[in-house]
Order: structure tokens, then C-alpha cells, then sequence
């Protein structure tokens, strides 16, 4: 009888004193090794899938990569850059700040309110799927409270804006004040978490490098989305703001912290930040945000008035490129992080692992 004969299992056969045996031996293995290394059985055509370490089950690794394409980092950049500004526009209302100031944050706010859900959308493919999220509203879930907030926060950006566009233009009324006054106070209440709820959304995912930095990540999202807010606010022309000046150093200084923290660890989950394609990405980013517009900044204050301005208008566009470069970063680490899956669960490279563990 053949080796493959011999290991189909007969239908209702009655266990026998050699079996038994086989098992006591099996479970005395498992009890010194921590593992069985005997051979299982696999009944003759019985339709089991065909595995391997590298592809699991069915053709299906053990981390999926995101299946994101590029709409959904430039949403994370826009979102946050959006909110930024909406939070900005509305404490420089309340607090007598220059009109212009006011104004260009609430601009910058609706466009990012009719972008984000334009890529969000394009990214789900069908308008019907983005509509089929709002049909609960889930607290524990980040992407049900995420599209809320979306919802929430373009709807009050696109209100204030227009009716301040049509008080300026065709003279204040009650009407449009209210409208202006309950727009600004909710896209206040809405900019904030907008601005870095992505953070938490592919924080509570189980790719490694994001889900180790869900502590992080809406704080830096957060620093990122403010410096280009700042940025773009200053290349409208607002770049003599005191106001801003100090909101943009204080990003940049948080974004070199962020670098420092993420350079000095040596956990191997961070490893897709720091090598590779992702790494380099990262890093571009990181100094894009923190060290070069934090010593721009810095020489503004220094030199004379023209100098002062090129060196704020520089300053700006490096934080913006570098919130942009970010995005895109962390997204380009979750796939590197996603294929390196034997890492974080303490599996050397070389090492074929039992599929049973």
C-alpha cells in the first residue's frame, strides 16, 4: 500500500490502541517542542486549499496591502490643509483679524470641502458607495464617524464661504448673516477632528507600521495639516501675519520632534520608515515640514522686510510640500510595511514558518 494510501482516513473508523498511542505521542511532542511536526491527514479529493507562508490561504497573504491609489493621500492632504484653515478662519473672525485673513481661510476651506469628497468618491469608484456609508452612524467605527465629519464639515465650509462672498458683495442682511455665523461655528467644531481623523482611521488597521503609531499619527497629521494651512495662506498674501508666523514655526517644530522620535527608535515596525522607497519618501517629507521651513522662519525674523518676505514665501511652500510628501509617505509605508509581515511577528527572514501556527 502506498504512503498516500495509507494516510486516508476510512469513513467511521473506530479508533484502535495504536492510534491512541499516535495521539499520546503527538500531545508529549507538542508539551517539550511547542509544536507537531508530524504530517497531517488529508483525505483522498477532499477539496483543501493549496498554502504557502508567502501567499496563506487561497492565494491570500497574511497582510493584505491597502488597495488605496492615489486619491486617497491627496484626500488626507486636503482634508487636513481644509480643516487647518477652517479652524484658522474662524478664530481670526472671532478674535477682530484681518478680513483678507478670514476670508482666503474660508476659501481654502471650501475648496478642500468639494475636493475631499470628490477624491473620496473617485476612490470608491461608485457615488452609490460613498452614499451607502451614511446610511449608520457606527462611534466605534473611524471611517462611519470619518465620512460624518466629511459630510458635516463640507457642508458648513461651503455655507460660510458663499454667504460672506454675497454679504461682501451685495451688502450684509440677517438672513445671511445667521447663515454665516452657524457655518463658521460648525465648521469650527468639524475642522478639528477632520483635519486629523485619517490618522486614526489607518491607525486601527493591522498594518504593522500604523497600527504601532495610532498614538501619533492624529497628532501629526494634525502639525502637518496646519503647516499647509499656514502655507497656503501665506502665499495668498498673508505672509505679514503674526499670527501665522507663529503657527507655522510651532508645526515645524513639532514635525522635527516627530523626525527625532521616529530616527532614534529601533523597533522593527518603524523600519519601513526609515528604508526604501518609503523611508526616502518620509524622510523628504519630515524635512520638508520641520527642519527647512522652522530655520526659514527662523532667518525671517533676522533679516529686513524683503528678505523677511522671501523667506516666509520660501518657508510656506516647503511646508506644503512637504504635508503633501507626508501623505503619501505613510500611505507607501503601509505597503512596504504590509510585505514585510514576518517582521512583526518575530519571524526571521529566512525562516518558513508552520502554517498551522
Amino acid at each position: 500500500m502506498s504512503d498516500a494510501k495509507a494516510r486516508v482516513v476510512p469513513v467511521g473508523r473506530v479508533p484502535d490502541s495504536s492510534a491512541e498511542q499516535r495521539l499520546l505521542e503527538i500531545r508529549h511532542e507538542a508539551e517539550r517542542r511547542g509544536e507537531v511536526k508530524a504530517i497531517g491527514i488529508r483525505p483522498s479529493g477532499a477539496p483543501f486549499p493549496q498554502a504557502s507562508p508567502e501567499t496563506g490561504y487561497y492565494g491570500i497573504p497574511l497582510l493584505k496591502q491597502p488597495s488605496w491609489t492615489w486619491e486617497v493621500p491627496l484626500y488626507f492632504f486636503t482634508g487636513g490643509a481644509a480643516g487647518a484653515a477652517a479652524v484658522m478662519g474662524a478664530i481670526a473672525d472671532y478674535t477682530g483679524a484681518d478680513r483678507k485673513l478670514v476670508r482666503d481661510a474660508r476659501w481654502i476651506a471650501a475648496a478642500g470641502a468639494v475636493i475631499s469628497p470628490a477624491l473620496l468618491v473617485a476612490d470608491l469608484g461608485r457615488p452609490a458607495r460613498f452614499l451607502n456609508m451614511l446610511r449608520v452612524f457606527k462611534p466605534q467605527s473611524p471611517m462611519s464617524v470619518g465620512v460624518w465629519t466629511l459630510l458635516g464639515f463640507s457642508g458648513a465650509a461651503a455655507a460660510t464661504a458663499f454667504a460672506g462672498f454675497l454679504a461682501e458683495r451685495y451688502g450684509p442682511s440677517l438672513p445671511l448673516r445667521i447663515v454665516e455665523n452657524a457655518g463658521q461655528a460648525a465648521s469650527l467644531a468639524f475642522g478639528l477632528p477632520f483635519s486629523n481623523y485619517t490618522g486614526v482611521l489607518i491607525g486601527a488597521t493591522t498594518i504593522p507600521v500604523w497600527n504601532q503609531n495610532v498614538g501619533e499619527l492624529p497628532i501629526h497629521f494634525a502639525a502637518s495639516g496646519v503647516g499647509a494651512a499656514v502655507g497656503l495662506l501665506e502665499l495668498m498674501g498673508n505672509d505679514r501675519s503674526r499670527a501665522l508666523q507663529a503657527l507655522g514655526m510651532g508645526a515645524a517644530l513639532f514635525e522635527c520632534l516627530e523626525g527625532l522620535r521616529s530616527e532614534s527608535s529601533d523597533h522593527s515596525h518603524l523600519d519601513p520608515l526609515k528604508h526604501g522607497l518609503s523611508g526616502l519618501m518620509v524622510r523628504t517629507g519630515g524635512v520638508l515640514s520641520g527642519p527647512v521651513p522652522f530655520l526659514l522662519r527662523a532667518a525671517s525674523l533676522l533679516g529686513d522686510k524683503q528678505r523677511s518676505h522671501e523667506f516666509r514665501r520660501w518657508a510656506a511652500m516647503a511646508s506644503v510640500a512637504g504635508s503633501l510628501v507626508t501623505r503619501f509617505a505613510w500611505v507607501q509605508a503601509g505597503h512596504a510595511s504590509a510585505r514585510q509581515w514576518r517582521e512583526p511577528l518575530g519571524i526571521a527572514q529566512g525562516e518558513k514558518p508552520e502554517l498551522g501556527e
